[in-house]
């Protein structure tokens, strides 16, 4: 049994080291041809990083020839398969430029997309790749609009403009926890204008009118007036665009705080 293991492992080293010193003969010597060839096996045989080296190494001799359409490809395919995903997105979107007759461009398109919605981080990181990849995938929406991948981009959009959305309403709710009332209003203004069918609509409105009631009551007597009944505006949008509201309640006992105040002023008017 130990001989049989011995004998085993002695072939599979001899066949490791084959392959490697051929990898490394082709990869620096080889012509054209060759390493075409043997990069087309380490491809299929799923080895992508060296498939990757000999690419790069016939790129230029095989520009212009029927090879390259299959070899941009399978570098783009290459370079997803190592989840380099910020490569593959850039390789897809350059095969879909460079073959706009190809079979695969609609595949090429969809990828590239798809590399940078895997390239995007958590909300509260830069959201370059985020961006990139919700206008690449309306770009794919529109080309195709009959693919078999809508119903998949369609969802993976709404997922990345959600992310978009969260980051602008923790920035915004940020701004009211660092009791800086004034930019969390306009935070909550702009935040609802550019988000209109948001999720967050609910929260948003509810903490734009503490931000409201918070500042009008630690306003001088002369703004404070005018920022009261901003906060009643507020109140009535809330409860306008959400009747039912989960927070209704603890709003309703701040509308009557705020109307409590409003009688005052009126009162000290009138003297």
């Amino acid at each position: 049994m130990r001989k049989i293991k011995k004998i085993s492992f002695i072939v599979i080293s001899t066949l490791v080291l084959s392959s490697c010193g051929r990898y490394s003969k082709v990869l620096n010597k080889g012509t054209a041809e060759e390493r075409y060839k043997l990069a087309t096996e380490l491809y299929d045989a799923g080895k992508y990083n060296k498939a990757v080296d000999l690419f790069e190494k016939v790129i230029t001799p095989y520009q212009g020839k029927p090879q390259m359409e299959r070899i941009q490809y399978m570098v783009a395919q290459s370079y997803f398969n190592l989840k380099d995903y910020i490569l593959s997105s850039y390789y897809f979107d350059k095969f879909a430029k460079n073959f706009p007759t190809s079979s695969k461009k609609e595949e090429a398109m969809y990828m590239s997309a798809y590399s940078d919605y895997l390239a995007s981080p958590k909300y509260s990181l830069d959201q370059s790749d985020t961006e990139k990849a919700i206008t690449k995938m309306q770009v794919f929406i529109d080309s195709y609009p009959n693919s078999d991948r809508i119903a998949d981009a369609n969802k993976i959009s709404k997922e990345l403009r959600h992310k978009l959305e969260k980051k602008s309403f923790e920035i915004a709710k940020q701004y009211y926890k660092l009791e800086d009332y004034k930019a969390a209003i306009v935070s909550f203004d702009n935040f609802l204008s550019d988000n209109l069918g948001s999720s967050f609509k609910e929260e948003v409105l509810f903490l734009r009118l503490k931000a409201s009631h918070d500042l009008a009551m630690e306003s001088v007597q002369k703004k404070k007036g005018e920022r009261l009944n901003d906060a009643v505006k507020a109140f009535e949008k809330l409860e306008r665009a959400f009747s039912d509201s989960q927070y209704l309640e603890e709003a309703k006992k701040l509308l009557i705080k705020i109307n409590k105040e409003l009688d005052l002023i009126t009162q000290l008017e009138n003297k």
